[in-house]
């Protein structure tokens, strides 16, 4: 079972260190690509085409296109993660208004995280040992809050 997180440019570097920081965390395998909605459609619909992926996340900026044109070629989920920048609604309403019949899950502003953690628990449905290292990581986020509340109150 695999991720394919396809980025709209190296310049979405810092929000796929998020993503895989996570999937590797929870020993999901994944492979990373680069492109364009816009200016290499045709590599989108090649990669939106993979019988090997489960699930995608197509992380993007600006008008991002890219996890809508994903989401038109494939029947797998979809998630997209807008990237901020100059107008961060932009990205935002790009993913989350998708047409009927053509779903996009969307996380927060950069948070690749977030979309890890979301695929992780769509392949979880079918991996029992997946979905216990979700359990643990649950358990582990637990545990670092109270930590938190511990240090503040003295």
């Amino acid at each position: 079972m695999t991720v394919s997180i396809v980025l709209g440019s190296a310049s979405d570097e810092p929000v796929l260190k998020r993503i895989t920081t996570v999937l590797d965390e929870l020993e999901v395998p994944y492979k990373v690509t680069v492109a364009s909605a816009h200016r290499t459609p045709d590599r989108v619909r090649t990669l939106a085409g993979d019988e090997n992926v489960d699930v995608f996340i197509a992380v993007a900026g600006l008008s991002a296109a890219l996890p809508g044109v994903v989401a038109a070629h494939t029947n797998k989920p979809v998630i997209g993660v807008p990237v901020s920048g100059k107008v961060n609604l932009d990205s935002i309403l790009s993913i989350v208004q998708m047409p009927k019949g053509v779903p996009v899950a969307a996380v927060g502003l950069d948070r690749g995280d977030n979309a890890a953690i979301l695929a992780a628990e769509m392949i979880a449905l079918k991996d029992d040992s997946l979905a216990e290292r979700l359990i643990k990581k649950r358990e582990d986020m637990a545990q670092d809050v109270l930590k938190q509340s511990e240090s503040v109150q003295g």
